[in-house]
């Protein structure tokens, strides 16, 4: 793993859960230290004797501390983003979601104040922290996400990634949003629909009747066909270059049938030839495929 994992992202979208995490994980964690700070701080820690056992630092860094905050240097945070043996943790969330999740628990957002409403700055946060996601070795949208899935989605990414680079498979339903963390999306609502047929209703794309039904269809297959070929070459060109981590999504209306059949069969596909794949159904049982 990395010896620096540098946290950042929208407020509330749970850049605390992962700091907890990699804290349990034995990372020497510090919260919103201002980056001119943390090259100094780095080697402080690298240096100490104890350092043996934690597995690296990680750093959560937020809006205040790049822009209009005490601390607040960009030049110093570009300075580390260029950091050797770094990774970048990004973590976001539909900004209703995050308006939402303020309200609910009445936390202050960090850039709110007597000039501005909620609203504006969540807006003005996402602006500061643009040029940070887009360095981001990891972005994880956290807007369908539970505690808990949270936890294993980072653990999935980052406490468990091995070297080379790592490709996420998951499907999700259009219903409830396309996945801003993902690289490439692929929409398979153009395939015959298992819902409409009464017996498989009820299933999902891991059960044998909805497979068969997909699998005899000739457009699902042509479908498949295509999709298989391009990203069997698509992940062998990024897997040659410097890229730690890919997400491939796709969709279907609810994410439970035709989005789950073709994640599944492919990373059924893709596992011989690509050992460090994951797969994962954003929204299997979430409703209509």
């Amino acid at each position: 793993m990395p010896r620096l994992i540098i946290i950042s992202g929208s407020s509330g979208a749970g850049k605390s859960s992962a700091l907890s995490l990699l804290e349990d994980e034995g990372y020497y964690c510090v919260d919103n230290l201002p980056p001119r700070l943390l090259p100094e701080f780095t080697n402080e820690v690298l240096r100490h004797p104890d350092y043996d056992r934690f597995h690296g630092i990680a750093v959560c860094i937020d809006a205040r501390t790049i822009k209009g905050g005490p601390g607040g240097d960009p030049e110093s945070l570009r300075q580390l983003l260029e950091a050797p043996d770094r990774l970048i943790l990004f973590l976001d969330a539909q900004p209703h979601i995050l308006l939402k999740r303020f309200s609910e628990t009445r936390r202050r957002h960090p850039l709110a104040g007597p000039d501005n409403s909620l609203p504006e700055a969540i807006a003005r946060e996402r602006q500061y922290l643009e040029f940070i996601a887009a360095e981001a070795d990891v972005f994880i949208d956290t807007t369908n996400l539970s505690p808990r899935e949270l936890r294993d989605t980072l653990a999935a990414r980052i406490i468990e990634h091995r070297d080379g680079l790592a490709v996420m498979i998951e499907s999700f339903a259009f219903k409830r949003g396309v996945p801003t963390d993902a690289d490439f999306v692929f929409d398979a609502r153009a395939l015959p629909n298992p819902y409409w047929q009464e017996h498989l209703r009820e299933l999902t794309g891991l059960d044998a009747p909805v497979r068969q039904f997909l699998e005899t269809d000739a457009r699902c297959l042509a479908f498949y066909q295509r999709l298989r070929d391009f990203l069997v070459e698509t992940v062998n060109d990024f897997n040659s270059t410097d890229r730690t981590y890919l997400t491939i999504a796709i969709g279907c209306t609810g994410g439970q049938h035709r989005s789950v059949f073709l994640a599944s069969k492919l990373f059924e596909d893709l596992k011989p030839l690509h050992q460090n794949l994951q797969l994962r159904h954003r929204h299997l049982g979430g409703g209509r495929a």
